[in-house]
Order: C-alpha cells, then sequence, then structure tokens
C-alpha cells in the first residue's frame, strides 16, 4: 500500500485519513487527497512517502454528511486491515516472507 492508495481511497470515500508520523506529528489526508501535516511550521526535514511506509495504525473519519444524513464515526485500522479494505496489496517492507525449508 503507497500514499497514492490511500489518496484515491479518500477521495472515492469521502473521509479523512490520520497516521502519526515518527517526529510526534500527524499527518491528516483529505476528502480531495491532499496530504496535511498541522504542526509543521516550516519544511519538513523527512520524507512523507518514507515515513508512511513505517504508519501500522490509522483512524478513518468520515467527512460530515449534511442534508439531513447522520454522520458515521471514527473507526481504527492496521495496515492489514486497511490494506484488505481499499484493495492495495500489502507492501514489501510489511510482507512476511514465506518459503519452504
Amino acid at each position: 500500500m503507497k500514499l497514492t492508495d490511500i489518496r484515491t481511497y479518500a477521495i472515492r470515500q469521502q473521509v479523512r485519513v490520520r497516521f502519526s508520523i515518527t517526529n510526534g506529528m500527524e499527518c491528516i489526508i483529505n476528502e480531495h487527497g491532499i496530504s496535511k501535516v498541522p504542526l509543521l511550521n516550516r519544511p519538513p526535514d523527512f520524507n512523507l512517502e518514507q515515513e508512511f511506509s513505517r504508519v501500522s495504525d490509522f483512524t478513518v473519519e468520515p467527512v460530515a454528511a449534511g442534508n439531513g444524513r447522520r454522520a458515521q464515526k471514527r473507526e481504527m485500522f492496521s495496515r492489514a486491515e486497511l490494506e484488505a479494505r481499499i484493495g492495495a496489496a500489502p507492501s514489501a517492507a510489511h510482507t512476511v516472507a514465506e518459503h519452504d525449508e
């Protein structure tokens, strides 16, 4: 699963996906597919794609429903659960190697 998979998912499902990065900040991918790190007030000293590859837990929250529809609750997903939900192939960093001995 790559960052672009999450961006596509966020756009199609009209959700926001949140995850923590190693410097203690949080990244939010909004319903427009835009990645934001709200507490970042200077140019980043990290690569978001690399940070994303290390993430194991995600929070998915629907965008406000509007038109009298009821908003859904936030949901927590592990990387494997989110990959299954969006149909993305597992990344090499999170795949357990299987081999015959």
